[in-house]
C-alpha cells in the first residue's frame, strides 16, 4: 500500500509529510518527511510524533452523556444527536436564537470552518459564533485590513525569505514554535542581518549570536514605543523611500507628526533599549531596504504574538506596518512585511465564516451585497441571516448571563485552558443550561460538557488547510477512523436535518469545498478557481485564486486592496506607558509556547516523548530576581494575582529580564498560565492581553506544596 501525502496537524507552517503503513500494525501509520518549499523534508518533534495521536488510548470513541451523578455514560449517535437537537430547539424557542452560542477553532479544516459558520447562521439562526483564532491572529488581521485592505499573514512565499539579508522578527520564537522555518533565515544570518526583538533570550534570539545579527530586549509591552521610535529615526535621518511613499501610500504626514515625540532617549527610557541599538537597527533596516532595490536581497519585517497579544496589539502591528511602508518594503518583489500565523489553519479558519463579523471569502456580514451573494449560494433569504455577533472574549463573557448564551457548542477548542481569566471561563461554562463539546480527547473543557461527541483527527479525514503564506493545501485520508467516531461535517448535517434547516448540508468534504469556493467568489479571499483536482496536483495555490487565474503568491505588486489602490499609513499612539516593572514587589508575566507542546496541550500532553521532555509548567525567572525572592532552581513557587494562582517549579535562567517572568500556557489544573491573564481586550480586534500581566511570586517551602 503506497504512502499518503499530507501535512502536519500542528502549526501554520503546515510541513509536508508522508504517512506510510506501519510494518507492525495494520491500523497504524508512520511519519516520514516530504520535500516541500516550507519545510524541505524537515519536521519538528511534534510532527515526527504526530502519528501517536491516532492510536492514543485516550481517544473518545463513542458519544458520552453526562448522568445526574456527574458521571458519563456511552450513548448511540442517534440518541446523542436527538438530545442535542432537542436542547437546541428548546433553547431557541424559549430564549431566542442568540441564546445558542458556537465556539470554533483555528485547527479546523477550511471545509469545517465554512460549514460551522453556515450551520450557526442558517440551521441555528444565531449570530453568536467566534473562535480561538481571536486569541491568536485578530490584532494582526485588523492591522492588515486597516493598512492594506486585506489580511493574509504572509503576503509572500516563505522561501522568499531565503534571499533576504535583513530580517526583523518581533515577538516570535520560531526556533521553538515552528523549527523548520529557521532554515529560511540563513541568508540573513550569514549577512549579519537577523534581528530578534524579545524580552527573553529565546532559541530564536540565540540565532543572532556570533555576528549573525542583533537581539533587542525591550520591557514587556513596550513594543509599540520601540516601533514608533524606529519610525521616528528613519524619518529624522531621511532614510525613507520618498518615491514609494508618494506613489503607493497615503497618511505619511500624520504618521510623521505622530512619531515626533519618540526621540531615542525617550524611547530608551520607556523600553530599556539603549540609544545606540535603536540607531544601529534603524540604519540596518534602511540600508537593507536600499540594497534590496539594487540587488534583490531585501528586508523583511515579521511580527508574532509577542507584540500582538496586547490590548494595544492592533496599534502595535499597525506601527510595524508603518515602519515597513516608510522603508518601501511592502508590495515589492524583494522585501515585505508579514505576520507569522500560529494555528494550523489560523489563516483559512478566519476567512470563511467562524469570525463573528464575517461571511465566506472574508466578506463582512454587515455588507448587503455580501449577504446577498452568500445567501444565494445557501438558497436562503439574505434577511434571514443574523447580523454581527460577539468576539470570543465577549461571547464567553455572555455565558449564562441574563439575556445571554444558555447553550454552547464547542468545536476544536479547549477554552478552559486557552482562554484568558480561565477561572471565570470555567465558572461560566458551569452555569450553562447545556454544553456540547466535539473533540477527539477528553479535554479539560469536555469534562464540563453535558454531551461529548467524538470526532475525526487529521489523518482520518479529507479537507484543505491554508498555511501561513496563504497556500491552500490538501489534507488527505490516510487511516480509517475508529468505528464510533464521526466527522463534524456529518454531525452538522445530521443536526441541521433534525432542526429542519432551510439549507442543505453535505457530509462530503469535496462537496463542501466546492460550495465554499462558490461562496468565496468575488470576495477578498477568493477560492473560486480552486478544486480538489488542482490541489491534488500539488501545483502552488495561493489565494486570492479567482476562477481563470493561477493564484497570487505575492500580493500588492500592482496595487493594494483599498479602493484607491494605496496602502494606508495610520497614525497610532502609545497610550499605556504604565509604571516600571518591579513596583511594590510585582513582576511582569509573559506567556508563550515550548518546543514540545502545542496550544492547550490537549494533543501533545498525550504523546509520551513530548510529555516526558516537558511534563510540567516551569516559571522562568532571572537569578537576581530569584535570589531576591529566596527561590532556588527547581523549587516550587506560587505565582498569583487577583484572578488566580499557579503553582509550579522555578526555572532560574539568565535568558530573561530581571523584571519579567515567563510561563508556558500548555498545561492544565493549577499550572494553567491563563488563570492569571486578564480578559481586557483590544478595542479594535477583541484580542485579550496575554503578554503583560502583573503577578507576585513567592517560594513554597512546605513539602508537597503543589496540589
Amino acid at each position: 500500500m503506497p504512502g499518503t501525502r499530507t501535512h502536519c496537524p500542528y502549526c501554520a507552517l503546515q510541513c509536508a509529510m508522508m504517512l506510510n503503513p506501519s510494518p507492525t500494525d495494520a491500523d497504524a501509520v508512520t511519519v516520514a518527511g516530504r520535500d516541500f518549499p516550507t519545510n524541505r523534508g524537515g519536521l519538528c518533534k511534534k510532527g515526527w510524533t504526530a502519528a501517536e495521536l491516532l492510536v492514543s488510548p485516550d481517544r473518545v470513541l463513542e458519544p458520552l452523556l453526562r448522568q445526574p451523578d456527574g458521571s458519563f455514560e456511552p450513548a448511540s449517535w442517534s440518541d446523542a444527536l436527538d438530545l442535542v437537537a432537542a436542547k437546541l430547539r428548546g433553547t431557541r424557542a424559549e430564549h431566542g436564537a442568540d441564546a445558542v452560542g458556537v465556539f470554533g477553532g483555528g485547527g479546523l479544516t477550511n471545509e469545517k470552518a465554512y460549514q460551522l459558520g453556515k450551520f450557526t447562521r442558517v440551521a441555528l439562526g444565531s449570530s453568536r459564533i467566534d473562535y480561538n483564532g481571536r486569541f491568536c491572529m485578530s490584532s494582526a488581521a485588523a492591522a492588515g485590513n486597516r493598512a492594506f485592505g486585506l489580511d493574509r499573514g504572509l503576503p509572500f512565499r516563505v522561501h522568499d525569505l531565503d534571499t533576504a539579508d535583513t530580517i526583523l522578527i518581533l515577538g516570535s520564537n520560531v526556533a521553538q514554535t515552528m523549527p523548520p522555518f529557521i532554515g529560511h533565515l540563513e541568508g540573513a544570518r550569514a549577512a549579519g542581518g537577523l534581528v530578534v526583538v524579545d524580552p527573553r533570550r529565546t532559541a530564536t534570539a540565540r540565532l543572532t549570536d556570533n555576528g549573525a545579527g542583533m537581539h533587542v530586549q525591550p520591557t514587556p509591552g513596550s513594543d509599540l514605543v520601540l516601533l514608533l521610535g524606529l519610525t521616528h529615526l528613519v524619518i529624522a535621518k531621511k532614510l525613507t523611500d520618498q518615491h514609494y511613499l508618494h506613489a503607493r501610500t497615503t497618511g505619511f504626514d500624520a504618521v510623521r507628526r505622530s512619531v515626533n515625540q519618540w526621540w531615542p532617549t525617550r524611547v530608551q527610557e520607556h523600553t530599556g533599549v539603549p540609544v545606540w541599538q535603536l540607531r544601529e537597527l534603524a540604519r540596518r533596516l534602511a540600508a537593507g531596504a536600499a540594497r534590496g532595490q539594487a540587488t534583490g536581497n531585501g528586508t523583511y519585517i515579521l511580527t508574532g504574538r509577542g507584540v500582538e497579544q496586547h490590548v494595544d496589539g492592533t496599534d502595535t502591528a499597525t506601527a510595524a506596518i508603518n515602519l515597513s511602508l516608510v522603508l518601501g518594503l511592502v508590495g515589492t518583489t524583494h522585501s515585505g512585511y508579514g505576520t507569522l500565523t500560529g494555528q494550523g489553519n489560523g489563516q483559512g479558519g478566519r476567512e470563511h465564516g467562524q469570525k463573528c463579523d464575517q461571511l465566506p471569502g472574508y466578506r463582512k456580514i454587515s455588507d448587503p451585497a455580501a449577504r446577498a451573494h452568500v445567501a444565494g449560494v445557501w438558497s436562503v433569504d439574505p434577511d434571514s441571516l443574523p447580523g454581527v455577533g460577539l468576539p470570543a472574549v465577549e461571547l464567553l463573557g455572555a455565558l449564562g448571563e441574563p439575556g445571554g448564551i444558555r447553550c454552547l457548542l464547542v468545536h476544536g477548542s479547549n477554552v478552559v485552558v486557552s482562554a484568558p481569566n480561565a477561572n471565570r471561563v470555567r465558572a461560566a461554562l458551569k452555569t450553562l443550561d447545556f454544553l456540547v463539546v466535539a473533540d477527539f480527547f477528553f479535554s479539560e473543557t469536555a469534562v464540563l460538557a453535558d454531551v461529548v461527541l467524538p470526532v475525526t483527527q487529521w489523518a482520518e479525514e479529507e479537507g484543505t488547510m491554508t498555511s501561513l503564506e496563504g497556500r491552500v493545501i490538501r489534507r488527505r485520508l490516510a487511516v480509517a477512523a475508529p468505528e464510533g467516531v464521526r466527522s463534524e461535517l456529518w454531525i452538522w448535517q445530521e443536526l441541521a436535518r433534525r432542526l429542519d434547516s432551510a439549507s442543505t448540508f453535505s457530509a462530503e468534504a469535496g462537496e463542501v469545498f466546492d460550495e465554499l469556493c462558490r461562496a468565496s467568489a468575488g470576495g477578498l479571499a477568493d477560492y473560486s478557481g480552486l478544486s480538489y483536482e488542482l490541489l491534488d496536483s500539488e501545483e502552488p495555490a495561493f489565494w486570492p485564486y479567482p476562477a481563470g487565474s493561477t493564484g497570487t503568491p505575492r500580493l500588492f505588486l500592482d496595487r493594494f486592496a483599498h479602493p484607491d489602490g494605496r496602502a494606508h499609513l495610520v497614525a497610532v499612539q502609545a497610550r499605556r506607558l504604565g509604571a516600571p516593572a518591579q513596583v511594590d514587589g510585582t513582576l511582569t508575566l509573559i506567556t508563550g509556547r515550548l518546543l514540545e507542546h502545542y496550544q492547550s496541550g490537549t494533543q501533545t500532553r498525550r504523546v509520551r516523548e513530548l510529555a516526558d521532555a516537558q511534563p510540567e509548567a516551569r516559571l522562568q525567572l532571572h537569578p537576581a530576581t530569584a535570589e531576591q525572592l529566596g527561590i532556588i532552581d527547581e523549587a516550587w513557587v506560587e505565582v498569583s494575582n487577583d484572578r488566580g494562582t499557579v503553582r509550579c517549579r522555578a526555572q532560574v535562567s539568565t535568558d530573561i529580564r530581571f523584571d519579567t517572568v515567563f510561563l508556558p500556557f500548555h498545561f492544565a489544573g493549577d499550572q494553567r498560565a491563563n488563570l492569571l491573564t486578564d480578559d481586557e481586550t483590544d478595542p479594535v480586534s477583541g484580542m485579550p492581553e496575554f503578554k503583560k500581566t502583573t503577578v507576585r511570586v513567592r517560594a513554597l517551602v512546605e513539602a508537597g506544596a503543589h496540589v
